[in-house]
C-alpha cells in the first residue's frame, strides 16, 4: 500500500490562497502593460513579486504587437532563454533588457527627424588607431543610487 505524505489543511489553504494572490497580481500586471500603462522594462527593473517567477518570454508576449517570433528573436538577440525566469535574471542582463526595451524603433526615429541639407565631403583625418577590444578598459559602472526609476 501506499503512504502518501497529506499536507495539513490550513497549510494548503495558505499556500492556495498565495498562489490565487499570485495569479492575481500577474493577470494584473499583463492589463497594465497591454493598456501601456507601465513598460515591460520597467518590470523587469522592478521585478515585483509577482513577477518573479514570470518567464521573460510571456512579459514580453503581454505587449501590445509582440509576438512569440518578435520575442524569440529579441531573446535571442540579447542572448538570453525564454525560459528564463524574471527573478533570476543577473543585474546586467536587467539592464540590457531594459535598455533595449527602452528604445524606439529605428524605423520611428528615422521618420522624426529631419534630414540636413547635402554638404560637399569634408576630407577626413586618417582613422586613429585603436586598441583591441581585449585590451580597451570596460566602461565605468554607474552606481545604484545614481539610477532615476523608483520602484514602488
Amino acid at each position: 500500500m501506499t503512504d502518501t505524505t497529506q499536507i495539513p489543511e490550513p497549510q494548503r489553504l495558505r499556500a492556495l490562497e498565495h498562489a490565487n494572490a499570485i495569479r492575481l497580481a500577474r493577470a494584473e500586471l499583463k492589463r497594465l502593460i497591454a493598456r501601456g500603462e507601465i513598460s515591460a522594462a520597467e518590470v523587469i527593473l522592478c521585478c515585483p513579486e509577482a513577477a518573479q517567477r514570470w518567464t521573460v518570454s510571456e512579459l514580453l508576449l503581454s505587449q501590445r504587437r509582440w509576438g512569440s517570433s518578435r520575442a524569440r528573436k529579441f531573446l535571442e538577440r540579447n542572448g538570453v532563454s525564454e525560459i528564463k525566469p524574471i527573478g533570476s535574471l543577473t543585474e546586467r542582463q536587467r539592464l540590457l533588457l531594459a535598455e533595449q526595451l527602452g528604445k524606439r524603433p529605428a524605423s520611428i526615429a528615422v521618420r522624426e527627424q529631419p534630414r540636413a541639407p547635402e554638404q560637399p565631403p569634408v576630407r577626413q583625418q586618417p582613422p586613429v588607431r585603436q586598441q583591441p577590444p581585449a585590451l580597451q578598459q570596460p566602461p565605468a559602472r554607474q552606481p545604484a543610487a545614481a539610477r532615476e526609476l523608483v520602484c514602488a
